[in-house]
Parts: structure tokens; sequence; C-alpha cells
């Protein structure tokens, strides 16, 4: 059974991001019909089914339009907007298409349509899966006057979740470097997403993560603030938070793209007696369950290996080099292949980059696309505008804590 302790840290940051995110990254809260006033339309319509759509597949159902309120509605701004792995199949008359933030798709259509008292009308939503389609959402609707919805959910504007029949392979690489015992040294540490799919939960706080375990004989003094200690079943402290065995560290906005790559850097302690120690990294969540979406066990863990010389060894200060990505033990690489091709590292970083600092990484999303009409009634299929529209610009971290460095690198993109 889960702690409670878990709602203190990851649930609050998710609720935070989902707030700004349009509903995205949080269940949709419906709100009750509006009361029809004397005198005004009270527009309803009804859900689209449940779908788990393969990459290139097309989703082409219809909504009905039912006016429950006491006057007619003359016309309709119908809006459907997708998350980045889905996109409207091609441009419709009366549509207009957009991109808006953390590449959400929109298609604002116009229906010229007139809804009297008690009259229905459809309208089809039309989308397709992208390649890096996964967990995704779709909003579409109006307002209860028939006016463009605003941004929360009720019986005119609703949101479908979905789940596409596909994958993502996350994959976890450690550090091996050198140090000498007394001393302290930083490791860097990634957590990669191989694809195909990109990465959005949005529907729970357990959020893709790395678990980092610290070599024996050492301890972690700086810890980046997107990584917090890691207790029974769940996070149970601050991120940034020092001196614990175990950590969870995930993506600040919760979100990886395909080709994405997370750095999070530790600086060691060095015991004055240690020896050769090491610890491991392990893809999993943050309350330690594997993903339901990762197919491939083969390369979610790896090892974290700091050599330190005796006194009949070399000297790392002086000679010998360390290799970065992957880590080995005794000769022997472990980690399932998830190294990447010229990456060294030194004793000092982890090998991609100095310590000391906290950028974002950046993430590409589709183009535009399409819709479609049905007599006068326009189907939308485009550009996915995801439900999560505002969820990159509510980046919140848990706890505070020195950030030592948590860097993010996009792999070259594949063409669909």
């Amino acid at each position: 059974m889960r702690q409670h302790i878990r709602t203190s840290h990851l649930r609050v940051s998710a609720a935070c991001v989902a707030a700004a995110a349009i509903a995205a990254v949080a269940p949709a809260v419906v709100a009750s019909p509006a009361h029809a006033e004397e005198g005004e339309p009270s527009l309803v319509i009804s859900s689209l089914p449940r779908t788990s759509p393969k990459p290139g597949e097309v989703y082409d159902k219809s909504v009905v339009i039912t006016n429950k309120g006491t006057a007619a509605a003359d016309g309709v701004t119908f809006r459907v907007r997708l998350t980045r792995g889905l996109d409207f199949p091609e441009e419709v008359k009366g549509c207009t298409y957009s991109t808006i933030q953390d590449q959400v798709r929109q298609a604002l259509c116009e229906l010229d349509t007139v809804i009297e008292p008690g009259a229905s009308v459809e309208t089809p939503v039309r989308f397709k899966a992208l390649p890096n389609a996964l967990m995704e959402a779709v909003q579409y609707g109006t307002s209860a006057t028939g006016e463009e919805p605003g941004e929360g959910f009720s019986d005119s504007h609703r949101r479908l979740t979905l789940t596409a029949d596909s994958s993502a392979d996350l994959a976890a690489v450690g550090e091996d470097t050198e140090a000498l015992a007394g001393n302290s040294q930083s490791i860097t540490v990634r957590l990669r997403n191989d694809g195909p799919g990109w990465i959005q939960n949005q529907e729970s706080d357990d959020q893709t993560a790395l678990m980092v375990r610290i070599p024996k004989d050492t301890v972690a003094t700086e810890v980046p603030k997107e990584c917090a200690p890691f207790g029974i079943d769940g996070p149970n402290a601050p991120g940034g938070t020092p001196g614990k065995s175990t950590y969870v560290c995930w993506p600040a906005d919760y979100t990886m793209d395909v080709g994405e790559e997370l750095l999070f850097t530790f600086m060691l302690s060095i015991d004055d007696d240690a020896r050769t120690t090491t610890g491991w990294v392990k893809a999993t969540s943050a309350y330690n369950i594997h993903p339901f979406f990762d197919k491939n066990p083969a390369n979610d863990k790896d090892t974290i290996r700091v050599a330190i010389p005796t006194d009949n060894e070399e000297d790392p200060t002086t000679g010998g080099s360390s290799t970065g990505g992957g880590s080995t033990d005794g000769g022997s690489t472990t980690g399932g292949g998830n190294h990447h091709e010229g990456q060294s590292t030194g004793g000092s970083g982890g090998g991609t980059g100095s310590t000391g600092s906290t950028s974002a990484g950046t993430s590409t999303g589709g183009s535009s696309t399409t819709g479609t009409v049905d007599g006068n009634l326009a189907s939308t299929g485009s550009d996915g505008t995801p439900l999560i529209a505002a969820a990159a610009a509510a980046t919140v971290a848990l706890g505070g804590g020195l950030v030592l460095a948590v860097r993010r690198r996009h792999a070259t993109a594949k063409s669909s």
C-alpha cells in the first residue's frame, strides 16, 4: 500500500502543472449543465467513444450537438485541440488551424447552422495518430451559447484521453569514473526516451523517473532539485535533499520527447577509507512502478562505478581515463546497450558538459493540418492542439535544494 506522503510532493506539482495546462495533465472536471435562462440557448454535446489507435490510423466519429435551451443558437463555433502525437487528416473549409502552447494543435471551426430549441445536429471529429503517438488527449466542443469555449470543461465542451497502440523505450545510463578516497567527485546519470512514442502522463502523478542508488561509502552532498529521496514506495522528502541513499529524478515538466535525454548530476563525498564502489540507476516511475508502455526491459538498468585506487594503483589525477554513458565492473560493460557513441567522460563530470548549471530542453512539435465539412458542419482533423496547452509553461519543481546540473539533449529527430 502506498504511503500518504507521496501526495505532498509529486501530486502537488502535477496538480500545478495541470492547472496551467488547460486540465490536460489531470482528469477533466465536468461542470453541471448551465441553467438556461429564458430566451437563451443551452447547447450540450455527446461524448466521443474511446479508442486506442495505431500510429497512422484515422479516427472518424461524430458528436451530436443538442439545444436544451429556450432560444435558437444561430451559428456554432466548434473547437478541437489535439496533443502532439495526434494531427488533423486534412484542412477543412470554415476551420482555422494553429499550434498553441506545448505543441497543441487546434482547429477552430465555424458551423453555419441554426439549432432551434430541442433540435440536434451532428458534426464530425477527425484526427490521426502520428508515429510518436502514445498518451494523448482530445478536447472538443463549444460553449452553452455556441460561442468559442473557454478552458474548462462542461456538457458542451469535453475531453477524451486515449492511449495509442504503441510504446516508448526508456533507457537508463550510469557513470564510470575515478576518484581519490577522502575527495569529492561528481557523477552524471541519464534517462533517455528511445521512442517511438513521446511521454506525458496525463492521468496520474506516477511520473516517468530515473531511480538512482548512491554508491556505498559515498554521500550525496549536492543533489538536483528534480531528484527527491525515495522511501519505501515513493518520494518522501523535497527534491534536492542531500545525504540519502536512493533518489528518484523526473522531468521538470513531466514530458519526454522521442530522443530526449535528461541529465542529473550529483556531487559525492568519498569516505576516507573507501575502496572502488558501485551504485546503479533504473528507468522506472516516481513510485518505482515499471511503466506499462516500456516493452524493452533490457536497457532499464545501468551501473554507477567509482574507481578508487589504493597506494599501489595509479593516481587518477595523473593518469588513466574513464568512459561515460554506461558503466563497467570488472571489465564488462553493463546497461543493455544504452550508451551514446562518442560520449566520453572525465573523472569529474559524466562526460557531456560542466556541472553547476541547469537548462531546460527543447522539444519539437508537428505542424498544423486539417479538418472536414459535412454539409454546413465542419469536421475537424488537423495537427493536434493538446489539452495540455500550457503544461510546459507551468513547470513546478519539487521542494528546494541545490541543482547541480540537469540538462536535456535531443537526438537527431527521426523522420516519420
